[in-house]
């Protein structure tokens, strides 16, 4: 799909054109080592504008995902590991290392592109855990730097958190980063999927994203079963999108300390295709249920594959985290993804950026449920917050509109 370029009063609003002609799969390479080995990307970086940044961000992802796999392997046996957010999420050293080595990294080699990002240091400092996170992010930051001081790791964190830059009315160009989108499954083991999602933003437009789940496999039976177990044994997934290059993936190399096989070759993306409401695979929030949606006037839900009735709908099982669900609209394991505003919590930009550009660049759509773009300078001061009318929808494109009017004409939309 192509950037669309806008007007000076729009300049900083995320926008696609959508082009259904694109003939993706003929695109797909089929064979392993299709590219060149030298290249980092599924594609020749001539055909990628920001192909530099879009390689650094793959490195940082990946070293990120080792980390939370470091870290989730000691979390239940060690003290002080898990704090809780004056949100009531729970929020692990893993959330701040992250946070710490992606605007350390990153800042090294673009040290002019701002961070905006989800933690700030002060629960670090609370709650005696400056040294824990000082430790795993030594571990995995640059081995030929010098050594990390405390104040290096605090200042990192706030960076994008705690002292974000400040916009103005101006577009601008600056990194959106959620370090580990569904901490609550993150902290059960492997019970759920969770996502460190890194996204660039240039004048308003979102241009390139690069998603990291550590615990999921590319299994393909998944798309004919709704148990999400067997997305939790796998090494790995890494998810890549550039605007105009499309969506990959490739699976993260020996991610979890198993001789697993290095897989050199990417896969393209490509949505489902299903192209009837009835026949799509829906998945929601963990925190919301189908009776809370709009759809549900229509249909009711089920999770048992096999015994989808007249008037129901296939709801696959939570998986924690909304980056995830954008993960399986854009793999084409789900075909539908809807989120409801709600006035007890904000809709944060990191928890949708990446996931838009991976869906977008795979042949999907992202709107509100009014049809609209999503606003990233809506939040014209600091780009933290969105102001979806209704709720997030994400779908395999071919969806799209009969959704969105389903969802003016049901009683549920207040």
């Amino acid at each position: 799909m192509d950037l669309l370029l806008h007007s000076a009063s729009h300049l900083s609003t995320a926008r696609y054109i959508h082009r259904r002609h694109l003939h993706l799969t003929s695109l797909t390479p089929r064979r392993k080592g299709f590219f060149p080995v030298r290249s980092s990307l599924p594609f020749q970086t001539h055909e990628a504008k920001y192909h530099r940044e879009l390689e650094a961000a793959i490195k940082v992802v990946e070293r990120a995902c080792r980390l939370c796999v470091d870290v989730k392997r000691s979390l239940f046996s060690s003290e002080g590991r898990i704090v809780e957010k004056n949100d009531q999420t729970p929020v692990t050293i893993a959330d701040f290392g992250v946070q710490a080595l992606v605007s350390l990294e990153l800042g090294k080699v673009f040290p002019s592109i701002p961070l905006v990002a989800e933690e700030d240091s002060s629960f670090v400092r609370s709650n005696n855990l400056v040294d824990s996170v000082v430790s795993v992010v030594t571990d995995k930051a640059n081995s030929n730097d010098k050594p990390l001081k405390h104040a290096d790791v605090l200042a990192a964190i706030d960076r994008g958190g705690k002292n974000p830059i400040v916009f103005g009315t101006n577009p601008a160009t600056y990194w959106v980063l959620d370090p580990i989108d569904g901490t609550k499954g993150f902290v059960k083991g492997n019970e759920a999927l969770y996502v460190v999602g890194l996204a660039l933003v240039v004048e308003g437009e979102i241009v390139l994203g690069v998603m990291g789940c550590p615990n999921w496999t590319e299994d393909n039976s998944y798309k004919s079963t709704t148990k999400i177990e067997n997305m939790l044994s796998g090494p790995g997934t890494l998810m890549v999108a550039h605007v105009g290059c499309g969506t990959w993936t490739k699976e993260l190399p020996d991610m979890l300390g198993r001789s697993t096989k290095v897989l050199d070759g990417w896969t393209r993306c490509i949505v489902d295709g299903h192209n009837l409401v009835p026949e799509a695979r829906f998945c929601i929030s963990d925190s919301q249920t189908w009776e809370s949606l709009p759809l549900s006037d229509l249909f009711d839900a089920t999770s048992e594959a096999d015994s989808v009735g007249d008037k129901e709908i296939l709801l696959l099982p939570t998986c924690c985290g909304s980056l995830c669900k954008y993960l399986m609209v854009a793999s084409g394991r789900a075909s539908v993804f809807i989120l409801r505003s709600t006035t007890q919590r904000t809709i944060k930009a990191w928890d949708h950026a990446v996931g838009i550009i991976c869906v977008h660049e795979a042949g999907g759509k992202v709107t509100d449920w009014k049809g609209n773009q999503l606003d990233f300078a809506a939040d014209q001061v600091e780009r933290r917050i969105i102001f979806p009318s209704g709720g997030v929808l994400v779908t395999n494109g071919k969806l799209h509109n009969q959704i969105v009017e389903m969802i003016a004409s049901s009683s549920a939309v207040g």
